[in-house]
Protein backbone atom coordinates (compact mmCIF):
# COMPACT_ATOMS: atom_id res chain seq x y z
CA UNK A 1 0.00 0.00 0.00
CA UNK A 2 3.04 2.03 0.03
CA UNK A 3 4.14 1.62 -3.35
CA UNK A 4 3.97 4.66 -5.03
CA UNK A 5 1.80 3.39 -7.55
CA UNK A 6 -0.71 2.12 -4.82
CA UNK A 7 -0.04 5.72 -3.34
CA UNK A 8 -1.54 7.12 -6.45
CA UNK A 9 -4.68 4.67 -6.53
CA UNK A 10 -5.20 5.55 -3.05
CA UNK A 11 -5.29 9.40 -3.43
CA UNK A 12 -4.42 9.90 0.20
CA UNK A 13 -2.80 12.98 0.18
CA UNK A 14 -1.49 11.95 3.65
CA UNK A 15 0.45 9.43 2.20
CA UNK A 16 1.46 11.27 -1.02
CA UNK A 17 3.21 14.10 0.77
CA UNK A 18 7.26 14.65 -0.01
CA UNK A 19 6.35 11.56 -1.95
CA UNK A 20 5.48 13.22 -5.58
CA UNK A 21 4.79 13.36 -7.93
CA UNK A 22 2.00 10.64 -7.80
CA UNK A 23 2.14 7.66 -10.47
CA UNK A 24 -0.17 9.21 -13.26
CA UNK A 25 -3.62 7.66 -14.93
CA UNK A 26 -5.75 7.10 -11.58
CA UNK A 27 -8.99 9.22 -11.69
CA UNK A 28 -11.07 9.22 -8.21
CA UNK A 29 -14.47 8.60 -7.65
CA UNK A 30 -16.87 9.36 -4.23
CA UNK A 31 -17.69 5.84 -2.57
CA UNK A 32 -21.59 4.09 -3.96
CA UNK A 33 -21.67 6.63 -6.71
CA UNK A 34 -22.48 4.48 -9.80
CA UNK A 35 -22.86 7.65 -12.52
CA UNK A 36 -19.88 9.29 -11.36
CA UNK A 37 -17.77 6.24 -12.62
CA UNK A 38 -19.51 5.92 -15.36
CA UNK A 39 -18.88 9.08 -16.56
CA UNK A 40 -15.16 8.90 -15.78
CA UNK A 41 -14.61 5.82 -17.72
CA UNK A 42 -12.99 6.98 -21.41
CA UNK A 43 -10.88 5.13 -23.71
CA UNK A 44 -8.02 4.80 -21.65
CA UNK A 45 -9.92 3.58 -18.70
CA UNK A 46 -8.06 -0.39 -17.86
CA UNK A 47 -10.31 -1.44 -14.78
CA UNK A 48 -12.19 -0.38 -11.58
CA UNK A 49 -10.53 -0.53 -7.84
CA UNK A 50 -12.67 -0.70 -5.11
CA UNK A 51 -12.31 -2.19 -1.15
CA UNK A 52 -15.78 -3.73 -0.17
CA UNK A 53 -15.17 -2.38 3.24
CA UNK A 54 -13.21 0.87 3.22
CA UNK A 55 -10.35 0.41 5.92
CA UNK A 56 -7.98 4.05 6.25
CA UNK A 57 -11.26 5.76 4.49
CA UNK A 58 -12.77 4.91 7.84
CA UNK A 59 -14.87 1.49 7.50
CA UNK A 60 -16.93 2.72 4.89
CA UNK A 61 -19.07 -0.22 3.20
CA UNK A 62 -19.90 -0.12 -0.62
CA UNK A 63 -23.26 -1.18 -1.19
CA UNK A 64 -24.39 -4.41 -2.86
CA UNK A 65 -25.81 -2.29 -5.81
CA UNK A 66 -22.40 -0.26 -6.15
CA UNK A 67 -20.73 -3.26 -6.39
CA UNK A 68 -23.00 -4.96 -8.88
CA UNK A 69 -23.37 -1.35 -11.09
CA UNK A 70 -19.06 -1.17 -11.04
CA UNK A 71 -19.04 -5.57 -11.83
CA UNK A 72 -21.57 -4.03 -15.06
CA UNK A 73 -20.03 -1.69 -15.92
CA UNK A 74 -16.90 -3.55 -16.14
CA UNK A 75 -18.40 -6.07 -18.57
CA UNK A 76 -20.01 -3.50 -20.77
CA UNK A 77 -16.79 -1.36 -21.03
CA UNK A 78 -14.21 -4.80 -21.34
CA UNK A 79 -12.38 -3.18 -18.37
CA UNK A 80 -11.14 -5.46 -15.31
CA UNK A 81 -12.79 -4.77 -12.08
CA UNK A 82 -10.36 -4.71 -9.02
CA UNK A 83 -11.26 -6.05 -5.48
CA UNK A 84 -8.95 -5.11 -2.19
CA UNK A 85 -9.15 -7.44 0.11
CA UNK A 86 -6.16 -6.42 1.91
CA UNK A 87 -8.42 -5.52 5.16
CA UNK A 88 -11.45 -7.49 4.06
CA UNK A 89 -10.17 -10.82 3.27
CA UNK A 90 -9.15 -14.29 5.27
CA UNK A 91 -12.27 -14.65 7.10
CA UNK A 92 -12.10 -10.93 8.47
CA UNK A 93 -15.57 -9.66 7.82
CA UNK A 94 -17.38 -13.12 8.61
CA UNK A 95 -16.94 -14.36 5.01
CA UNK A 96 -13.57 -15.75 3.57
CA UNK A 97 -13.80 -12.65 1.10
CA UNK A 98 -15.79 -9.49 1.74
CA UNK A 99 -16.78 -10.05 -1.44
CA UNK A 100 -18.91 -12.76 -0.78
CA UNK A 101 -21.56 -10.95 1.06
CA UNK A 102 -22.34 -9.23 -2.35
CA UNK A 103 -22.00 -12.21 -4.73
CA UNK A 104 -20.25 -10.18 -7.07
CA UNK A 105 -16.92 -11.34 -8.07
CA UNK A 106 -13.88 -9.42 -9.00
CA UNK A 107 -11.23 -10.11 -11.84
CA UNK A 108 -8.18 -9.46 -9.51
CA UNK A 109 -7.90 -9.45 -5.89
CA UNK A 110 -4.83 -8.08 -4.00
CA UNK A 111 -4.73 -9.84 -0.43
CA UNK A 112 -2.24 -9.55 2.61
CA UNK A 113 -2.43 -8.78 6.23
CA UNK A 114 -4.53 -12.03 8.01
CA UNK A 115 -2.97 -13.90 4.82
CA UNK A 116 0.28 -14.43 7.20
CA UNK A 117 -1.31 -14.18 10.93
CA UNK A 118 0.92 -11.83 11.53
CA UNK A 119 4.02 -12.72 9.36
CA UNK A 120 4.34 -10.59 6.46
CA UNK A 121 3.13 -11.45 2.92
CA UNK A 122 1.03 -10.40 0.13
CA UNK A 123 -0.68 -11.89 -2.88
CA UNK A 124 -2.88 -11.34 -5.70
CA UNK A 125 -5.98 -13.80 -7.03
CA UNK A 126 -7.00 -13.68 -10.39
CA UNK A 127 -9.43 -15.27 -12.85
CA UNK A 128 -7.52 -17.23 -16.36
CA UNK A 129 -8.84 -14.74 -18.19
CA UNK A 130 -7.48 -11.76 -16.01
CA UNK A 131 -4.28 -13.35 -15.74
CA UNK A 132 -3.62 -14.56 -19.28
CA UNK A 133 -0.92 -11.72 -18.85
CA UNK A 134 1.09 -13.38 -16.38
CA UNK A 135 3.59 -15.39 -17.87
CA UNK A 136 7.18 -16.05 -16.54
CA UNK A 137 9.87 -13.89 -16.30
CA UNK A 138 7.34 -10.64 -16.37
CA UNK A 139 7.24 -9.87 -13.06
CA UNK A 140 8.17 -10.92 -9.85
CA UNK A 141 9.91 -9.43 -6.58
CA UNK A 142 12.80 -10.23 -4.64
CA UNK A 143 10.82 -11.73 -1.89
CA UNK A 144 7.84 -13.45 -3.72
CA UNK A 145 7.36 -16.74 -2.92
CA UNK A 146 9.32 -16.79 0.36
CA UNK A 147 9.17 -20.48 1.72
CA UNK A 148 8.68 -19.23 5.31
CA UNK A 149 6.37 -17.07 4.52
CA UNK A 150 3.96 -19.53 1.69
CA UNK A 151 4.77 -21.93 4.39
CA UNK A 152 3.13 -19.79 7.54
CA UNK A 153 -0.16 -18.65 4.96
CA UNK A 154 -0.56 -22.26 4.72
CA UNK A 155 -0.63 -23.14 8.15
CA UNK A 156 -3.19 -19.79 8.70
CA UNK A 157 -5.20 -21.42 6.01
CA UNK A 158 -5.43 -24.98 7.80
CA UNK A 159 -6.97 -23.01 11.03
CA UNK A 160 -9.20 -20.64 9.27
CA UNK A 161 -10.67 -23.41 7.04
CA UNK A 162 -11.60 -25.49 9.79
CA UNK A 163 -15.48 -26.12 10.36
CA UNK A 164 -17.13 -23.41 11.99
CA UNK A 165 -14.38 -21.01 12.66
CA UNK A 166 -15.24 -18.40 10.37
CA UNK A 167 -19.31 -18.41 10.65
CA UNK A 168 -17.82 -18.30 14.65
CA UNK A 169 -16.69 -14.84 13.62
CA UNK A 170 -19.63 -13.63 12.15
CA UNK A 171 -21.44 -14.37 15.18
CA UNK A 172 -19.00 -12.79 17.59
CA UNK A 173 -19.00 -9.98 15.17
CA UNK A 174 -22.56 -9.22 15.34
CA UNK A 175 -22.03 -9.61 19.17
CA UNK A 176 -19.78 -7.21 18.89
CA UNK A 177 -21.37 -4.61 16.88
CA UNK A 178 -24.65 -4.74 19.16
CA UNK A 179 -21.90 -3.65 21.89
CA UNK A 180 -20.72 -0.86 20.19
CA UNK A 181 -24.02 0.08 18.99
CA UNK A 182 -24.98 0.40 22.41
CA UNK A 183 -21.67 2.40 23.52
CA UNK A 184 -23.24 5.06 20.80
CA UNK A 185 -26.80 5.28 22.06
CA UNK A 186 -24.70 5.57 26.29
CA UNK A 187 -22.39 8.05 25.32
CA UNK A 188 -23.83 10.04 22.28
CA UNK A 189 -21.65 13.32 23.13
CA UNK A 190 -18.77 11.38 22.42
CA UNK A 191 -19.29 8.42 20.22
CA UNK A 192 -21.57 8.53 16.83
CA UNK A 193 -21.82 5.14 14.92
CA UNK A 194 -21.01 1.62 14.79
CA UNK A 195 -19.52 0.95 11.21
CA UNK A 196 -18.26 -2.28 9.83
CA UNK A 197 -19.08 -5.95 10.56
CA UNK A 198 -17.30 -8.77 11.60
CA UNK A 199 -14.27 -8.03 12.85
CA UNK A 200 -13.66 -5.37 10.91
CA UNK A 201 -15.64 -2.29 12.54
CA UNK A 202 -15.07 0.67 13.79
CA UNK A 203 -16.92 3.42 15.61
CA UNK A 204 -16.98 6.91 14.79
CA UNK A 205 -16.10 9.72 17.24
CA UNK A 206 -18.40 13.17 18.14
CA UNK A 207 -16.33 16.40 16.30
CA UNK A 208 -15.05 17.59 19.44
CA UNK A 209 -13.05 14.37 20.55
CA UNK A 210 -10.36 13.67 17.92
CA UNK A 211 -9.86 10.02 16.73
CA UNK A 212 -6.14 10.26 17.80
CA UNK A 213 -6.81 11.62 21.14
CA UNK A 214 -9.70 8.94 21.77
CA UNK A 215 -6.48 6.06 20.34
CA UNK A 216 -4.13 7.89 23.08
CA UNK A 217 -6.81 7.16 26.07
CA UNK A 218 -7.39 4.23 24.99
CA UNK A 219 -4.01 3.16 24.79
CA UNK A 220 -2.95 4.36 28.25
CA UNK A 221 -6.33 2.22 29.26
CA UNK A 222 -5.10 -0.65 27.74
CA UNK A 223 -6.19 -0.83 24.34
CA UNK A 224 -4.12 -0.51 21.22
CA UNK A 225 -6.07 0.42 18.24
CA UNK A 226 -5.46 2.79 14.99
CA UNK A 227 -7.28 6.01 13.99
CA UNK A 228 -9.44 5.85 10.36
CA UNK A 229 -10.43 9.07 7.95
CA UNK A 230 -13.65 10.38 9.02
CA UNK A 231 -12.49 10.26 13.01
CA UNK A 232 -13.03 6.30 13.43
CA UNK A 233 -11.51 4.34 15.47
CA UNK A 234 -10.48 0.55 14.47
CA UNK A 235 -11.77 -2.31 16.19
CA UNK A 236 -10.12 -5.24 15.15
CA UNK A 237 -10.36 -7.54 17.41
CA UNK A 238 -8.13 -11.15 16.42
CA UNK A 239 -10.38 -13.74 14.99
CA UNK A 240 -9.81 -15.96 17.87
CA UNK A 241 -11.27 -13.31 20.54
CA UNK A 242 -14.07 -14.62 23.10
CA UNK A 243 -16.65 -13.03 24.40
CA UNK A 244 -14.78 -12.09 27.86
CA UNK A 245 -11.65 -10.63 25.11
CA UNK A 246 -14.74 -8.56 23.98
CA UNK A 247 -16.25 -7.60 26.65
CA UNK A 248 -13.28 -6.15 28.35
CA UNK A 249 -12.50 -4.00 25.11
CA UNK A 250 -15.84 -2.32 25.21
CA UNK A 251 -15.45 -1.93 28.86
CA UNK A 252 -12.01 0.01 27.74
CA UNK A 253 -14.30 1.75 25.56
CA UNK A 254 -16.70 2.91 27.88
CA UNK A 255 -14.44 4.09 30.61
CA UNK A 256 -12.53 6.18 27.97
CA UNK A 257 -15.93 8.19 26.53
CA UNK A 258 -17.04 8.88 30.33
CA UNK A 259 -12.91 10.40 30.58
CA UNK A 260 -14.10 12.78 27.95
CA UNK A 261 -17.82 13.65 29.29
CA UNK A 262 -16.38 14.23 32.46
CA UNK A 263 -13.61 16.46 30.84
CA UNK A 264 -15.95 18.17 29.21
CA UNK A 265 -18.65 18.36 32.35
CA UNK A 266 -15.17 20.31 34.18
CA UNK A 267 -14.80 22.73 31.96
Amino acid sequence: GRLLNALAATGNEKYLEGFGPPAPGYKHAPLNNTNVVRDMVDDETAGILVEPIQGEGGIRATTTQFLKDLRAICDEFGLLLFYDEIHTGFGRTGKMWGYEWSGVKPDVAAIAKGMGGGFPIGAFMATEKAAVGMVPGTHGSTYGGNPLATGVANAVLDELLKPGFIDDVAKKGEYLKGQLEGLVKRHPSVYTEQRGMGFLQGIQCAPAVPAGDMVNRLQSLGMLVPPAGENVVRIFPALIADKAALDEGIDILGKAAQSFEAAKAAE
